[in-house]
């Protein structure tokens, strides 16, 4: 068993390559339900800026080592960062960029949810593109409980599930299961625990077998077009599918469908 001084030295942030084009990254900080240090917190934000300029990397995987996936920010480190106002504004600021680098960043981010995922956990799942998890996790923000209002989740969240089940989620504090996520709205899937990880890799090689050019250019209209109104978001499109019809991938992919082969993608 390790010491305590060499688990003070562990990355709190793993990286790991999985397959061509499917990387790994695992919150490392089990001993405290990997919740998000300020160390943490900017870790992740290199990591999907690092990644999205990847060309190699095709799909993300955001794990949680140990029992849970994110019990939220490190309480500790808000107790102390809350008697300096400034101090706890720039923290707040730096956790929202980010959350904003995972909504940012082209290749697709899918949670593995194997346990709890609350407040700012429950707010970094809910920023994922898709999330599967275990029949065992639990999802909850529980701000309310301590005189708080989970304000930054509730973004993601009340972005992810309908405002009623969100409302719900937040002035209750409550934990609800996997299935309830997912006719909630906030996991795609409730899986079996012996057989997630198989799953989220069937999923992710399921992806990064797509062109990475549409799945950028999808994933950023995807987005985009859920905050404007009908006749803008076709605006938008229109104009994109003239652009995307015209690339690379689009041309060998209508090919390939013809001539009944495999596409070969070029990622432009």
């Amino acid at each position: 068993m390790a010491d305590a001084a060499q688990l003070a030295n562990e990355p709190v942030l793993l990286h790991e390559t999985l397959e061509d084009g499917i990387v790994r990254v695992t919150l490392n900080r089990p001993k405290a339900a990997n919740s998000l240090s300020h160390e943490l917190v900017h870790a992740l934000h290199d990591a999907f800026e690092s990644y999205a300029a990847d060309d190699q990397v095709r799909v993300i995987i955001l794990a949680g080592a140990g029992k849970h996936f994110c019990a939220g920010h490190d309480l500790s480190e808000s107790i102390v960062a809350a008697k300096d106002p400034a101090s706890k504004r720039e923290a707040n600021i730096a956790a929202s960029k980010m959350i904003m680098a995972i909504n940012r960043c082209p290749k697709p981010v899918i949670a593995r949810i194997q346990g709890v995922a609350t407040a700012a956990g429950c707010q970094l799942a809910a920023s994922c593109d898709l999330v599967f998890a275990s029949t065992a996790a639990k999802f909850a923000t529980p701000g309310v409980n301590i005189g708080l209002w989970c304000l930054a989740p509730q973004v993601a969240v009340s972005r992810a599930i309908a405002p009623k089940h969100a409302m719900q989620m937040l002035l209750t504090g409550k934990m609800i299961d996997a299935e309830q996520a997912v006719r909630f709205g906030l996991a795609n899937e409730a899986v079996d625990p012996d057989t997630l990880d198989d799953h989220i890799l069937e999923i992710a090689r399921e992806i990064a077998g797509k062109s990475s050019h549409a799945v950028a250019m999808g994933k950023e209209s995807f987005y985009r077009q859920l905050e404007m109104d009908v006749p803008d978001a076709y605006a938008m499109v229109d104009e994109l599918i003239y652009r995307a019809i015209q690339t690379e991938d689009a041309q060998e992919g209508i090919s390939a469908f013809l001539e009944k082969r495999d596409p070969q993608w070029k990622g432009r």
